[in-house]
């Protein structure tokens, strides 16, 4: 006589055992789990480090250009929308991160593109014209008042996005 237990899988589908045997039917239409691994999501593991990273700095551009631009935006105009700009690269570039699916890897790889382009293009400029710059954002002098950080940051939100792209998780998992 054998006897069958089931439960949810944590892709929303029901897993048994018949007699020592495991089977497993999704739910939701996807294809059944063949027991093989899958490889870690882009929000998991180091990818929650990287999550983190963009956090602190979403949070942390955005009160300084906050508090910069109600207290003192006539001082260094350029640099204080430079920095509420920043700030909002960083905050959609950790929400497209934190999530997963297609649409938000694009949103992140075009937020961690506008904030390389940014990063570079800004550190550049400070150096050229000096002059708008009284205070510094983000990215003056390539994130040097953050440790260079906003300058490397951008390439390892690159690397960890093209290493985790739509569909090639699947297409990984047919060649094995």
């Amino acid at each position: 006589m054998s006897e069958n237990l089931s439960s949810t899988t944590a892709d929303g589908g029901q897993a048994s055992t018949d007699g020592g045997r495991a089977t497993a039917a999704r739910t939701d239409g996807g294809p059944a789990s063949t027991g093989a691994k899958s490889p870690t999501p882009r929000n998991r593991g180091v990818g929650m480090l990287i999550i983190t990273a963009y956090g602190i700095f979403a949070v942390s551009s955005f009160a300084r250009a906050l508090y910069q631009i109600l207290t003192d935006f006539e001082a260094s105009p350029v640099a204080y929308a430079l920095s509420g700009f920043a700030a909002a690269v960083y905050i959609v570039a950790t929400l497209a991160l934190a999530r997963i699916g297609a649409r938000a890897w694009l949103i992140a790889l075009i937020a961690v593109l506008v904030e390389l382009t940014g990063v570079l293009g800004v550190g550049l400029w400070t150096y050229l014209q000096p002059e708008l710059f009284n205070e510094a954002t983000v990215w003056s002098h390539f994130g040097e008042g953050y440790a260079f950080v906003p300058l490397v940051l951008p390439f390892i939100g690159l690397f960890w996005l093209l290493r985790h792209r739509p569909g090639r998780s699947a297409a990984r998992g047919t060649q094995a």
